[in-house]
């Protein structure tokens, strides 16, 4: 995804993007990390431990592209908004109470905080979309100047300028917004630490005060584990349950992928279990779990599959004996009815991100 592209920050919608919860809260990226870690290899093998992983990244993605969503982007700088404005009203409203700690720095601070992750949401933003417009507009130039060769150098250098700079400005959007994210953590512990020695004589002193703070720092906490528990959520659901997530996703998110025509192209076949007669030929064939026979054609091509491979790696079932499954030109195999969902929402393989669209004319038998 254009704009996107900065690995330091790939903080999902409901962190820090959303609502001003304080400590960024895992990743759905790291959450499938880590419950990948967690189970053993007999429960789930490298191949099915990598289509997770590329599952996460695909939602992660829709996440960050959803998270900057106009209606999404407004919704935010009108919360941040509010905090400030409460924030200020509070201090005006409070100028005869006499804490003993320090609240009104501690509301300024957090004043600050909101106000500083709305410049960031907003340059993050205006970016996003300069670069789909520049991305659209290209498209569109590109197929009307196909001919005229001469001027597409300056276009190209001028496209690769103005990415350039859009790229520079959300670099250090993303930076600030990743120390904004840093120092409310910490301001966060000052904010509780204030709260907790003062006691109760801020309540008596200064009740106004104090009721502000302590429901800033109850906002964050409810926020953030809610982060916690979706990201958790979504994490065990990729692990366990991923046809569910891509049908999901498949349902909700934009068809960015490969079309009905581009999936309908690639080879189909039926898979046949192997028999025990079968396997009594010999020792070889005891280790294997049955044939793949290509569909729909005259000379049909057949592929044996050893017995770890005659599964599908994304719902992790065994291939049953006359199921139809779908080869993509990587050479990896799923069942269609899994696989095709996954290729309308990205037109990638799941295992080794082999584009079937760049590379269709292509064969490649490398693994992953």
């Amino acid at each position: 995804m254009s704009g996107n592209d900065d690995n330091s920050n790939t903080t999902p919608l409901l962190t820090d993007q959303v609502f001003r919860s304080r400590p960024r809260a895992p990743s759905l990226r790291g959450a499938a990390r880590f419950l990948r870690r967690a189970s053993s290899r007999r429960m789930m093998r490298e191949p099915s431990r990598r289509v997770r992983e590329a599952a996460a990244e695909q939602i992660e993605e829709r996440q960050s592209d959803w998270a900057y969503s106009k209606p999404i982007v407004i919704l935010d700088l009108i919360w941040n908004l509010a905090f400030v404005i409460v924030s200020v009203s509070v201090l005006i409203l409070s100028v005869d109470e006499s804490p003993s700690m320090p609240l009104r720095i501690w509301i300024v601070g957090y004043a600050l905080q909101c106000l500083l992750h709305m410049v960031c949401v907003s340059v993050e933003y205006r970016s996003r979309i300069q670069l789909t417009d520049s991305d659209q507009q290209r498209s569109v130039a590109g197929g009307l100047n196909t001919s005229s060769s001469g001027s597409d150098g300056g276009e190209a250098a001028d496209y690769q300028s103005e990415r350039r700079q859009n790229e520079d400005e959300t670099s250090v959007a993303k930076h600030l917004e990743s120390a904004n994210t840093m120092f409310s953590f910490i301001w966060w512990i000052i904010g509780f630490y204030w709260i907790s020695a003062g006691g109760e004589t801020l309540t008596h002193d200064a009740p106004q005060l104090y009721w502000l703070c302590l429901t800033f720092l109850a906002f964050d906490v409810f926020f953030v584990v809610i982060c916690v528990a979706v990201a958790c959520l979504i994490g065990i659901a990729v692990c366990c349950c991923l046809p569910c997530i891509i049908a999901i996703l498949y349902a909700v998110a934009d068809q960015e992928g490969a079309t009905k025509e581009d999936v309908e192209r690639l080879p189909k076949y039926k898979f046949r279990r192997l028999g025990d007669f079968e396997k009594q030929n010999g020792e070889i064939q005891e280790s294997f779990g049955g044939v793949m026979t290509e569909c729909d054609t005259d000379t049909p091509i057949e592929h044996v599959l050893p017995l770890e491979d005659a599964e599908c790696c994304i719902c992790l079932c065994p291939y049953e004996d006359g199921i139809e499954l779908r080869e993509l030109p990587c050479r990896h195999h799923f069942h269609c009815a899994c696989i095709d969902k996954w290729l309308y929402i990205n037109a990638t393989c799941p295992l080794c991100k082999f584009n079937i669209l760049k590379n269709g004319n292509q064969s490649s038998s490398e693994e992953a």
